[in-house]
């Protein structure tokens, strides 16, 4: 493991390596354009999960969290209880919010509890921080800062070279968690040709919003959503009329037509008590306006989806209580999606 790899591991708390698997996850080799700087081994106990650290000129450095490398990035890779490489597995990429890490234990975890049953790679790529799943407007003295590029120009055939994929649209689902759920909508509208199945976990899918954008813009000025901070039009450029032609032009929620022929699931509360975990509660509010907007322009066009609306939580899973970042609410959401990928998808 590199040097950051071990700082996220220890500040995540993850098991080190299993001592008891005897096979070691298949090695990825590099490829479009990704060089592999590191490979773990097995993470915590089953041998199910692991990660591979790439190199990429399309972000070749990065604002950093603590134990991050500014130009590598760490790639958590799930597989299937019984990998074959003979077979050919669908992949599911799920994408974290603003201020994670691809790899943390809650991230693996919810991962292993979802596709415990399920023959389906996950992969959770690194997004930054702030990377908001785009290609940046004006990266400054940082350089390139294309994680929409990255992810789908690299990644993609990446995975599909070095693990045994279903190399295809109809093999592929891509979801995320806030700033996730933006990058899965955003990422599935723009290439239709790369996934089938999407789905948002409490996303921020309008950026016509003001919220949402004063939600951006205050991603790019926290230390903790990686340092240095960069200057406030960095990502989409200026927010304001008649400068923020980027904005409405990258927003999911109101291109949706590309999404046309797909399956489509929105999953937010409503916030549950505001007097509980207030800035959660306000949070989930607000994206679960952009979702209901999502769901209105789906409608609009006639484009058949799935809105789980599940209010304050109290019906949707044991311990969710409809807040904005609530490990229960976001288990249900993900075990949810991938029953619904699963009953769909062509397996192996």
């Amino acid at each position: 493991m590199t040097a950051a790899l071990l700082g996220i591991v220890a500040s995540a708390g993850l098991v080190e390596p299993a001592a008891h698997a005897t096979t070691a996850p298949p090695q990825f080799t590099d490829a479009f354009g990704l060089t592999v700087i590191d490979q773990s081994d097995w993470l915590g106990e089953g041998g199910r999960t692991f990660t591979v650290t790439v190199a990429t000129e399309e972000v070749p450095a990065y604002q950093v969290m603590p134990g991050q490398v500014s130009d590598e990035h760490v790639i958590m890779v799930t597989l299937p209880t019984g990998y074959d490489e003979a077979a050919d597995y669908p992949v599911h990429y799920t994408l974290h919010g603003a201020g994670e890490y691809p790899l943390t234990q809650r991230h693996k975890e919810i991962v292993e509890q979802s596709t415990e049953d399920a023959q389906l790679i996950t992969v959770t790529p690194n997004g930054g921080g702030r990377g908001w799943y785009t290609d940046w407007v004006n990266p400054g003295r940082l350089g390139p800062q294309n994680w929409e590029s990255f992810h789908l120009d690299q990644l993609v055939p990446f995975i599909d070279e070095n693990l045994s994929t279903i190399a295809a649209k109809e093999g592929r689902a891509i979801s995320g968690h806030s700033m996730g759920g933006f990058g899965a909508l955003h990422y599935a509208e723009r290439r239709p040709d790369l996934f089938d199945y999407v789905g948002s976990f409490s996303g921020d899918l309008d950026l016509l919003n003001q919220a949402m954008r004063a939600a951006v813009v205050a991603s790019t000025q926290l230390a903790s959503h990686g340092t240095p901070t960069v200057a406030p039009d960095a990502i989409f450029g200026p927010p304001i009329w008649p400068f923020d032609g980027v904005w409405n032009r990258e927003s999911p929620a109101q291109h949706v037509e590309s999404l046309r022929g797909k399956v489509i699931a929105l999953y937010s509360g409503d916030g549950g008590d505001m007097a509980v975990d207030p800035l959660q509660a306000v949070a989930e509010r607000f994206v679960w306006q952009t979702a209901v907007v999502t769901a209105d322009n789906l409608t609009a066009a006639g484009i058949p989806f799935q809105f789980l609306d599940y209010g304050d939580g109290g019906d949707w899973a044991p311990g969710c209580t409809g807040k904005h970042n609530q490990r229960a609410c976001l288990q249900a959401d993900m075990d949810h999606f991938v029953s619904l990928v699963t009953d769909h998808i062509q397996h192996p």
